[in-house]
Formats: C-alpha cells, sequence, structure tokens
C-alpha cells in the first residue's frame, strides 16, 4: 500500500509540474501577444497624432479687388501681359483690409501670412474668367504654412511657431471671424509633390504606384504561376531542378535592395531604359515578387489531393488537360492569394527604388509607364528627411494611406481565401 501511495503521489506531483509548465506557456503566448498588441497600438497612435492635421488645410476667404492698375494688367488674355502683372499686390490690399489696425506699414508682415501660390492662383482664376477685371471677388485661398503650422500646432512643442506676436495676434483675430478656416484638406488627394508642404499632395505618388504595381501584377502573375505549374507537373526530378527549387527558395529571402542594385545594372546601364519610370520600377518588382508567386503558386498545386488527377487521368484527359482544366482552377484561389501578399510587399517596398532613380522629385501627375513618376513609400521617405517640419504631418499621413492600401490587399486576400478555398 505504501508504494502504491508513493506512486499515485509522484503522478500526482508530475502533474501538477506539467500543469505549471503548461499555464507558464499560454502565459508567455499571451504576454507576447499583449506586447505585439502594445507595440501596434503605439505605432498607430503615434502615426495617426503626428497625421491626421495632414487631412486638414487651412484658408483664408477675402474681397479681392482685381484693379488693372494695380496689377499693371489691361488684358486678362494676353499672355505677355499676364507674365508681366503683380497678382500679389490685390492680395495684400485686401489682406490689410481684413486685419483691423493693419497700415501700409504691416505689408511686410502682412505678406508673410499669404502662401505663395496664391497668386498663382489668382492669376489661373483671372486668365479663366477674363470679365473679373475691374470687380472685387470673394476668393479662398491657402494661407502660408507658417499660419498653418500655428493653426494647427499652436502649443505643440515639437512645431517650430515662426509667426511674431503681432502675427499671431492677427491669425487669432481673423480665425475668431471665420476670415481664416479650416477644412478637409482636398489638395493632398488632387496634387503632386512640392516645396510648399501646404501644397504637396500625394496625387502623383498614387498614380506612379498603381502604374508600378501594374506592371508588377502582369509580368509576375503569368510568369510566377507558368514557372510553379512547369516545377510541379511537368519538370523532371533531377540535379538541375533542384538547383532551380533551391535557388528560387533562397531568392525569397535575398534583400530587396540587391534586386534594385540588379534592375540597376541591367535594366538602365545594360539596356539603356530611362530612370524613375514605373515601367521600371515594375521590372524590379518582378524580380523581387517572383520567388514570392512561384512558391505559393506552387504550395496550392500540391494542396490539390492526387485522387483529382487520377480521375482525370482515368477518363483519357491528357497531362495538360489535367493540370489546365483540373488542377489550376482548384488551384487558383491559393495562387491569387500568395500573389496579393506579394503584391502587398511590392507596393511598400522602398529600398529597390531608390537605386533605379525614383527618389526624385516629380511636382506633375505621370501620365504613362514611362513618365518620371515616384511611388509612395519613395514619397513618404523624401518627406520624412525634408528638414521643414510641416512636412512630418505629411509623411505621416501618407503612411496612414499607405497603410490603408496595404490593409486592404491583405484583407482582400483573407477574404479571398476564405471564399474560394475548398477543403478535401
Amino acid at each position: 500500500m505504501t508504494d502504491q501511495r508513493s506512486q499515485a503521489e509522484i503522478v500526482r506531483q508530475s502533474l501538477k509540474r506539467r500543469y505549471r509548465k503548461e499555464r507558464r506557456f499560454r502565459a508567455y503566448g499571451v504576454m507576447a501577444i499583449a506586447i505585439a498588441l502594445g507595440a501596434l497600438i503605439i505605432l498607430f497612435t503615434d502615426i495617426i497624432g503626428k497625421g491626421y492635421t495632414g487631412f486638414v488645410k487651412t484658408t483664408i476667404t477675402m474681397d479681392v479687388n482685381l484693379d488693372g492698375e494695380m496689377m499693371y494688367l489691361d488684358d486678362p488674355t494676353d499672355e505677355r501681359q499676364i507674365k508681366m502683372a503683380d497678382f500679389v499686390e490685390p492680395l495684400v490690399q485686401a489682406l490689410i483690409k481684413e486685419i483691423p489696425g493693419a497700415t501700409e506699414d504691416d505689408r511686410k508682415n502682412v505678406r508673410e501670412l499669404i502662401n505663395p501660390y496664391a497668386s498663382v492662383t489668382l492669376r489661373d482664376a483671372l486668365k479663366a474668367n477674363p470679365e473679373w477685371l475691374g470687380t472685387t471677388q470673394s476668393m479662398t485661398f491657402l494661407t502660408h504654412t507658417d499660419v498653418d503650422v500655428y493653426v494647427k500646432h499652436a502649443g505643440d512643442d515639437a512645431y517650430s511657431i515662426k509667426l511674431n506676436d503681432q502675427q499671431k495676434a492677427w491669425v487669432d483675430e481673423l480665425l475668431e471671424r471665420d476670415v481664416i478656416e479650416t477644412s478637409f484638406n482636398d489638395v493632398f488627394f488632387s496634387g503632386g509633390d512640392s516645396r510648399d508642404p501646404s501644397k504637396a499632395g500625394i496625387l502623383g505618388a498614387i498614380v506612379g504606384s498603381l502604374l508600378t504595381m501594374f506592371v508588377t501584377l502582369i509580368l509576375s502573375f503569368p510568369i510566377g504561376v507558368a514557372a510553379a505549374i512547369y516545377l510541379e507537373e511537368f519538370a523532371p526530378q533531377n540535379k538541375f531542378t533542384d538547383f532551380i527549387e533551391v535557388n528560387i527558395n533562397n531568392l525569397a529571402a535575398v534583400p530587396s535592395i540587391i534586386f534594385g542594385l540588379l534592375g540597376l545594372a541591367v535594366f538602365i546601364n545594360l539596356f539603356g531604359m530611362p530612370r524613375s519610370v514605373p515601367v521600371v520600377g515594375g521590372l524590379v518588382l518582378t524580380l523581387m515578387t517572383l520567388p514570392t508567386i512561384i512558391i505559393s503558386s506552387r504550395a496550392a498545386i500540391k494542396s490539390v489531393p492526387p485522387s483529382i488527377r487520377e480521375a482525370a487521368e482515368g477518363i483519357g484527359a491528357s497531362k495538360m488537360q489535367v493540370v489546365l482544366h483540373h488542377v489550376l482552377p482548384l488551384a487558383m484561389p491559393g495562387m491569387l492569394t500568395g500573389s496579393i501578399i506579394g503584391m502587398a510587399q511590392a507596393l511598400g517596398e522602398t529600398a529597390p527604388l531608390l537605386l533605379i532613380g525614383m527618389v526624385a522629385f516629380i511636382v506633375d501627375v505621370p501620365d504613362g509607364f514611362f513618365d518620371s513618376a515616384t511611388v509612395l513609400p519613395v514619397q513618404v521617405f523624401l518627406w520624412a528627411g525634408s528638414p521643414e517640419l510641416a512636412f512630418i504631418e505629411r509623411a505621416s499621413a501618407a503612411i496612414m494611406v499607405l497603410l490603408t492600401f496595404l490593409i486592404s490587399m491583405n484583407a482582400l486576400a483573407i477574404w479571398m481565401r476564405k471564399r474560394l478555398e475548398r477543403r478535401w
């Protein structure tokens, strides 16, 4: 009896130790998840906290006297006169009238509140509406970047307020009278890059990203799927195919900047293709994405049960018919999922595109595959490295847009996998 009790006690102690280990293991898992979620929350809080103001613009509405003598302009349709005209003076005079107590002696301080591009806006409006000459029109312009920073970040030590005390008092007064207002920043989504943060937008980067991703998709998906089908269904098992498979797996782990060096050496230096164009960017990202698509496509093909192939062959189907009519349709959901994930990875890449010149300052929105362009990650890189503090919120806002694209693409991949996959 004593031996039985001692053995039972040993078993109980062993079970207690095992249960304690299991509880510790679960606790470690919960702790790891909590740390990951905490880091993710901190990341998103920091990005959103810095970037939400990038979706807000500061504007000023004034009654502008379009006096021809003041602007040295008689005919708004005459390009020569337009080039020589002074479109800043009407803006300065209109703002002086809006500021209580401001006089001609305050011209310098008043002019510093006006956006440098406001005169361009006035010029374009007068060219489009020549009948406005000699009249007074209520017009809305973007404020100077310093005013925009003051309105959105007054009291924030991370931002340096460059306005003097008099200018701050003027801006506060104009805010109270709703002469200066804040609203949704449509300029951020409708313009290209700019030296002035208040005029900087991401439309050019978005279009460049879409063009680059289109080139990547139309090249990487068919080539990747074809390579996976050949290696999985038709390639003979020998040392050469083993060598190819090993190298494909190795390429999936190669740093992305290596593909940028390859693109620079082959596409630009060897073939003489232009720098900073979506075609070259798409070719480089195709090289980077191919291993991911090939590996995921091979895994999808392997998941199709052998009985499908055997049944098709049993009714007289050829090898090609088996693959195209039976295996490929059943493996396609997995292939699409892997391709979307690969494209999402390519969308967030910066290093390989920097080496092929897509880091250039691009103001215009690209119209085609051979126009100079940049992409969203590179645009974020440029703004984040700018000495102008107002670009910080633009960079964070662009990161929010990029994350939205990436999360949407990954969510689409998950939905397609759940919606289309078959369980055998």
